[in-house]
């Protein structure tokens, strides 16, 4: 059974996953400018926001994505889904749903009106589940250089 611990973005199991995410984006991001930036610890303490580890049923580390409060949108307070991450092997599993339904959850308890996320378009695996969890293309809120698309989910 798979489940999800709270750990600080910049523990070292947390850096050990964005270090392996950056790397799959590094490699094969188009053009090769891809520009990492790791989070800060800060951003992801409740009720700002919450960092989450992928656990498996071996105990192995195997994914991680946070949330974090940002400037208010439209609808109210807002909070961003970050470094949302799976290993190849494990996908297909429903793992990024659970994790991303969870990272949903947290933000709701802490009377979220809206959850935004920016992405790449290669990552069309990850635009999926994002579409299957209700999140619709808006338009840009952030210069994240990394991002080509835009999605928000209203929660209220």
């Amino acid at each position: 059974m798979v489940t999800l611990a709270s750990a600080p973005a910049d523990s070292p199991r947390a850096k050990a996953l964005l270090d392996e995410y950056f790397g799959i984006r590094a490699e094969s991001f188009p053009g090769g400018t891809y520009s990492p930036t790791y989070p800060s610890a800060a951003m992801f303490e409740a009720p700002a926001g919450v960092f989450l580890v992928v656990v498996d049923e071996d105990g192995r580390d195997v994914g991680c994505g946070g949330i974090r409060r940002i400037d208010h949108g439209p609808a109210g307070i807002r909070y961003e889904v970050k470094h949302l991450y799976l290993r190849p092997e494990t996908r297909g599993r429903g793992w990024g749903r659970l994790l991303l339904d969870e990272l949903e959850a947290r933000a709701r308890a802490w009377d979220a009106a809206e959850l935004v996320l920016d992405t790449h378009h290669t990552l069309e695996a990850a635009g999926g589940l994002y579409a299957r969890s209700g999140f619709t293309a808006i338009e840009p809120y952030n210069t994240n250089p990394n991002a080509t698309r835009w999605y928000g989910k209203p929660l209220t």
